[in-house]
């Protein structure tokens, strides 16, 4: 679903009538009123109040529908579009992690970057940043880590 969901940002552009996208999803334009009333599909409302879809939307009405068909409850099909919006606000996430890693390999020489560990005196690791000293250093170990790729 996520590549039928992903694309341009005219996807997101609220363009259609409920009449419209009802048509266009297949689907009775009662049913789009109660998958908004459910929170399924929230369309975009114009200052009067009327919905308006974007693809995106129309193609997530697709998606309810197809899953309705394969018998899951609409209960059910809320927490699958739920997960799945964490899944893609999780790997968004992981995306932005590797471009800062990758900024921080090239800030620092393109090499690997080291890791400082301070063990404190109850045997816990703290991570320290680079010329960062540990708050005590009555009986403490200190360890530089240099990944090997």
């Amino acid at each position: 679903m996520s590549e039928a969901l992903g694309g341009a940002a005219e996807d997101d552009a609220p363009t259609y009538v409920i009449s419209v996208a009802a048509t266009l999803a297949g689907m009775h334009a009662q049913t789009l009123r109660q998958y908004d009333r459910l929170g399924l599909v929230t369309p975009s409302r114009t200052r009067g109040g009327g919905r308006r879809y974007s693809g995106r939307d129309v193609a997530l009405l697709r998606e309810v529908q197809r899953l309705s068909q394969q018998g899951v409850s609409l209960a059910g099909i809320q927490r699958i579009l739920e997960l799945e919006n964490q899944v893609s606000a999780l790997q968004g996430r992981v995306q932005e992690l590797h471009r800062e890693l990758e900024r921080a390999r090239a800030s620092a020489g393109g090499g690997a970057v080291p890791r400082v560990f301070a063990v404190g005196p109850t045997g816990d690791v703290i991570a320290l940043r680079a010329g960062e000293r540990p708050r005590s250093t009555r009986n403490q170990a200190l360890v530089v880590w240099r990944p090997t790729s």
